[in-house]
């Protein structure tokens, strides 16, 4: 891929020191690079933090979407290859924590085993269950939307607003749910798993089966809170991720 083509998937909105790790971030579905903004305003002491853009949205909204897990991972996963001059640390929430698995997935093909995966508000990938969501009118993409209390009121009561957004969530929506766990061996890199205690989307031990998917170590924090407890816990998720990429710089 072209640097144009990466600006457009990768997104750094604050450098961080020459030789650090590299946090690489997912947002989730219907999300995009600036949900991350503070993470990387906070941590670009000790990180070079970058957020994956997916196309269909805000800039890229004219672009088709890709409705595709595999067909996400294999791009972002080719774009991150020049990156791996330094350790990456991949954290995802909801939709982006199964993408950054896969993507993780991808990179290991390359010999490139990242220091640690951080997954958030999502199942293991080996946990199924049946979903349609992206099979919904547009009344009921937008009354999950306001259930999972993760889209701003104002953008929920502007009609405008949201005709930019639907096709980009009912996008992701569909890659999500019509993703299925190809197989394969666990990663080898840590695995440290979050999860909100109130998440109507996931059960603990849903999340606790990530431990299934490394053969190293495996971690579960568990806070208050529902599908976007970690927007009320920035301050603790902000130091567990430094602490993960303090031990790999």
């Amino acid at each position: 891929m072209t640097d144009l083509e990466r600006d457009l998937w990768i997104r750094r909105f604050t450098p961080g020191p020459p030789g650090t790790a590299r946090l690489v971030c997912f947002p989730h579905a219907g999300g995009s690079a600036p949900f991350y903004l503070p993470v990387s305003r906070a941590l670009a002491p000790v990180a070079d933090v970058l957020a994956v853009q997916y196309p269909g949205r805000q800039e890229r909204r004219t672009e088709k979407c890709l409705d595709s897990i595999g067909e996400l991972a294999d791009r972002i996963g080719e774009l991150l290859l020049p990156l791996a001059d330094r350790p990456l640390v991949l954290f995802g929430h909801s939709m982006g924590a199964t993408l950054a698995f896969e993507v993780a997935c991808r990179l290991r093909e390359h010999g490139i085993v990242p220091r640690h995966l951080v997954v958030s508000g999502r199942r293991a990938p080996s946990r199924r269950r049946d979903e349609w969501v992206h099979t919904l009118d547009d009344a009921g993409i937008i009354a999950e939307m306001a259930a999972l209390s993760g889209t701003d009121r104002a953008i929920l009561g502007n009609p405008d607003l949201l005709r930019m957004i639907l096709p980009a969530l009912r996008g992701d929506y569909r890659a999500i749910e019509t993703y299925r766990f190809p197989g394969g061996a666990p990663l080898s890199c840590p695995i440290t798993a979050l999860t909100g205690d109130a998440d109507p989307r996931v059960t603990p031990d849903e999340v606790e089966a990530w431990k299934e998917h490394t053969s190293d170590a495996f971690d579960l924090r568990v806070f208050p809170g529902g599908h976007f407890f970690l927007t009320h816990h920035q301050e603790q998720i902000l130091d567990l991720l430094r602490s993960r990429l303090e031990t790999t710089s």
